[in-house]
């Protein structure tokens, strides 16, 4: 059993300036208790022996490589486009002035 008690969470209410009923104080009291409770559980199991760990479930990259394969030519890329400058794309201005 930990050590949270009423005078606590009153004292708790008023540092972060929040003004607690007599109902809130008990209802937050149990709470309190079982989240530093299952806080202490935790600490009994994590032993140096234990390794921290982010996940339940071992992660592991599931990416493929990134080998490089065959690209497209700058011609076969812009054999298709309505309008090209020279090695590039030419597309319209979507601000509406041209830079």
């Amino acid at each position: 059993m930990s050590e949270i008690t009423p005078d606590l969470v009153r004292h708790l209410g008023v540092l972060a300036r929040i003004q607690l009923s007599d109902d809130e104080v008990t209802k937050l009291t149990g709470q309190l208790d079982a989240i530093v409770d299952n806080i202490a559980k935790v600490s009994e199991v994590a032993t140096p022996d234990v390794v921290a760990t982010s996940h339940p479930i071992a992660m592991h990259n599931v990416f493929r490589e990134d080998v490089v394969g065959q690209t497209l030519t700058t011609a076969q890329a812009l054999q298709n486009a309505p309008d090209a400058d020279g090695d590039r794309f030419r597309v319209t201005a979507i601000l509406g002035e041209e830079q």
